[in-house]
């Protein structure tokens, strides 16, 4: 496994509950800014092997990208409250220790 994948994972198995993070700012966090897609495979890919946390990682506009699944309703019961298909980031958003806001 990748130092990239490695952090992507201890990242996403860190975001606490009730709050999301997006692909690109996981990204980012993991060292390669313009890796949000590598973020998606790995997510997609290592789920569950992992235990991650798939349902808190949202698009940068706040919406779920994920179709046909329990995406909301597992942040619902985490919390997250979403308006009109959105998650407010400014909220919910959580920033890892050691890194900036985006």
């Amino acid at each position: 496994m990748n130092l990239f994948t490695e952090r992507v994972i201890r990242i996403i198995q860190g975001i606490p509950t009730g709050h999301v993070m997006t692909y690109g700012q996981v990204a980012a966090a993991a060292g390669s800014p313009r890796g949000a897609r590598q973020v998606v495979r790995i997510l997609h890919s290592m789920s569950e092997k992992y235990h991650l946390p798939w349902h808190r990682i949202i698009n940068i506009k706040g919406e779920i990208s994920l179709t046909g699944g329990d995406q909301q309703e597992l942040l619902e019961m985490e919390g997250v409250r979403l308006n009109n298909g959105k998650v407010d980031l400014t909220i919910y958003r959580w920033f890892p220790p050691d890194t900036e806001e985006e």
